[in-house]
């Protein structure tokens, strides 16, 4: 239901403007409204098991390299690769500030964890992964100098921790209650636990050590990351005491580049889309044939 009715709010935009081709980070009422308009879809993707409308398929799925083709039910010809993780393509871009920390009047001798609870109303959500927050909490809370800053899903979420875990409402757990820079909330950490997937990985191009609670199917990126040592799956209460490092973290200045060879490539394969697309009348679906791309 929520997904026809935000196709259905976003239908006078796209029938007023009738852009040439549909393009998103998964998003399923886009689907949805493409199929019904008749609108070529170009879907970005980097979580191979993520629910998908099964009656509908996009045109064409871009995703990073390392997912195997075979685990993303449409043809090969139809599937753009880039090297990396999505989150490459603007982590070049990422310039730190230090001053997060003083306004969590966080002490610079305290260390600073960011954790991301689980995403308990998902598709993917395994209750296993509520009883490793409920653990890290109290693991955590035992380190002295040590300040929880909690990044809650919504407010529904953030009213739960409050109750779960009172007496550390003062002094060690700070709940998130207005947007923040993300990248620099994971930057000014000494380490992030998450029970999802992009600030996991955010954390990981950016280089600061970071643990995962995400108990559901692990997908191929990251494996990726797990086994290159750049992202630590947490799977039992044993793994929290044994597996995180609780140090403070070296923090320099991160070197930025106006390019990023994700990016470069994430944008030659949509300008190759669009320009194929740009050929067709407007209504046009492509056959079969048409949808294989020299770039893919």
């Amino acid at each position: 239901m929520g997904v026809c009715l935000r196709a259905l709010q976003l239908a006078p935009l796209v029938i007023r403007e009738k852009p040439m081709l549909a393009l998103s980070h998964g998003s399923r009422a886009q689907f949805l409204l493409a199929a019904i308009l008749r609108i070529p879809n170009l879907a970005i993707d980097d979580y191979e098991f993520s629910t998908r409308l099964g009656f509908i398929k996009p045109d064409w799925l871009m995703v990073p390299a390392v997912i195997p083709n075979e685990s993303l039910g449409i043809p090969a010809s139809r599937i753009l690769k880039y090297e990396g993780i999505k989150e490459d393509v603007y982590i070049p871009f990422f310039r730190p500030d230090s001053s997060l920390r003083d306004s969590f009047e966080i002490s610079p001798d305290s260390l600073m964890v960011t954790i991301r609870p689980p995403a308990d109303e998902a598709h993917y959500h395994n209750p296993e992964a509520d009883t490793l927050f409920e653990a890290l909490l109290d693991f955590l809370s035992g380190i002295p100098k040590l300040k929880m800053v909690i990044v809650p899903r919504n407010q529904k979420q953030a009213t739960a921790i409050r109750r779960l875990r009172p007496a550390l409402m003062h002094g060690v757990i700070i709940i998130l209650d207005h947007p923040v820079d993300g990248l620099n909330l994971i930057w000014n950490s000494d380490f992030v636990v998450s029970g999802g997937g992009t600030m996991n990985r955010e954390a990981a191009s950016l280089g600061v050590p970071v643990y995962s609670i995400f108990r559901g199917k692990i997908g191929a990126v990251d494996r990726y990351l797990s086994n290159q040592g750049r992202l630590v799956l947490l799977e039992s209460k044993e793994d929290i005491r044994t597996k995180i490092v609780v140090s403070r973290r070296s923090r320099t200045a991160r070197k930025s580049s106006a390019s990023s060879s994700a990016l470069t490539t994430v944008v030659r394969h949509v300008t190759a889309v669009a320009e194929m697309v740009s050929h067709r009348t407007t209504g046009w679906v492509a056959d079969e044939g048409d949808r294989g791309l020299p770039c893919s």
